[in-house]
């Protein structure tokens, strides 16, 4: 088994971290920009693209800062995906951190798939 890499990107985003948070914290506004539909049970969520299914267990919940899941089916023991929300104190800017795990030859790949995937969740909050 290969080992994963660590990545986090940094999205400024003009909005406020509750709403925000609506957006990567529950189903319903995952399904908006991340997902064709998200649905949860519990602490498992399962995301579902073109009819594929992938359930994810959420690690670690704080409303309106962070949410931390694990890919059900990724064998690596470290590796998960996060969203945090950081604000900054003297500004009050709001920055999601996007935290994921890639092979190393697809870092570049998974980097832009978030860049891809934030353009969408800010076309879809009007951010």
């Amino acid at each position: 088994m290969s080992v994963k890499i660590k990545f986090e990107i940094e999205f400024p985003i003009h909005a406020s971290p509750h709403m925000l948070y609506q957006y990567f914290g529950t189903p319903s506004g995952l399904s908006e920009w991340f997902a064709d539909n998200v649905n949860s049970r519990g602490e498992v969520f399962t995301f579902i693209w073109d009819g594929a299914e992938e359930r994810a267990k959420v690690l670690q919940e704080r409303p309106d800062e962070k949410i931390k899941f694990k890919w059900e089916e990724d064998e690596d023991p470290k590796s998960f995906f996060e969203f945090r929300l950081e604000i900054d104190d003297i500004t009050k800017d709001v920055s999601l951190i996007v935290t994921d795990f890639a092979e190393e030859d697809e870092v570049d790949e998974a980097k832009m798939f978030w860049e891809n995937q934030i353009d969408e969740l800010k076309h879809t909050i009007g951010a």
